[in-house]
């Protein structure tokens, strides 16, 4: 399963390496993209868990740069 995301207010290349490296580290993630120039992260994980990956990674953004807003792309 592929989910994709905006992360609106994103403002930091090097904060986005930090939450692509956080977010593939998950347990269950395949592959984990967050691109600064597009503000786009997408997410590929086992359906099963997705929810929780969601959940962390949401985590993981707020963690690296709180005011990020995350959302369904």
């Amino acid at each position: 399963m592929k989910k994709t995301f905006r992360l609106e207010g994103l403002g930091c290349a090097n904060c986005a390496a930090k939450m692509e490296k956080a977010i593939t580290e998950l347990d269950g993630v395949k592959n984990a993209t967050v691109n600064f120039m597009t503000t786009k992260m997408v997410i590929e994980a086992e359906d099963e868990k997705m929810a929780s990956i969601i959940e962390a990674a949401e985590k993981i953004v707020k963690k690296i740069e709180p005011h990020v807003v995350v959302k369904k792309a």
